[in-house]
């Protein structure tokens, strides 16, 4: 009977509840924070493991905490910049088949079974979104913020293209084939920005805080 009830959608919607319950309340004090993305392949030979930790270094050491999807590669490297400087350092880890395990510089760390919970997660709780270069899961995160700041679903919401020569490609495309045939503007292009230098991305934060009038992180004093 109990296993009967395990694989009803009605125990689902209590182990999502379980999830979202969680999440808001180990989330809810981390003060303004900063997600980074990238792929969980590159290790720390990579350029962009170094730039990663050096980006999450320097917001950390400005108040910001930092959160990630927990795991190894740019997320580790996130992780580590954070830990070295003093915001928290946050891992939102998802349950996968190959088990990906929370890499060991988290403050934070909470693990989720649902994708959609967890994206939640990071919306609800950053100020902004940092893309490192990554695969399927990091163009998921991308366009899924893209797409709530285009339809006015959540505003003001920063979106940083870490590592110009990386996404140059992807922003050829979008111009020669969907803004071409109509399926995107050129305004959407301004939903975004490409950034190839870690305190260009700690000035851009800051000056879209002080744009908006939000409390600067309390470290920063």
């Amino acid at each position: 009977m109990i296993e009967d009830f395990k694989s009803t959608d009605v125990w689902r919607v209590f182990r999502i509840q379980s999830e979202l319950v969680e999440g808001f309340e180990t989330l809810s004090g981390i003060g303004p924070a900063v997600s980074i993305f990238g792929s969980a392949r590159l290790n720390e030979e990579s350029f962009y493991y170094q730039e990663a930790f050096k980006v999450a270094k320097v917001l950390s050491e400005h108040g910001f905490s930092i959160i990630t999807g927990g795991g190894p590669g740019i997320m580790e490297a996130a992780n580590k910049g954070a830990k070295l400087g003093r915001g928290k350092s946050i891992g939102l880890n998802i349950e996968l088949p190959h088990e990906q395990h929370p890499n060991k510089f988290l403050d934070i760390s909470l693990d989720f079974r649902y994708f959609f919970v967890r994206k939640l997660m990071f919306i609800k709780y950053s100020i902004g979104f940092v893309i490192f270069p990554g695969g399927f899961g990091t163009f998921d995160e991308l366009f899924e913020a893209l797409t709530l700041v285009q339809t006015g679903k959540i505003k003001n919401f920063p979106v940083v293209l870490y590592g110009s020569e990386y996404w140059k490609g992807l922003i050829d495309w979008l111009k020669n084939s969907p803004m071409r045939v109509g399926a995107i503007g050129i305004d959407d292009f301004n939903l975004f920005v490409m950034i190839d230098n870690p305190e260009a991305v700690y000035s851009y934060f800051i000056n879209h805080l002080t744009r908006l009038n939000i409390p600067l992180p309390q470290l920063l004093y």
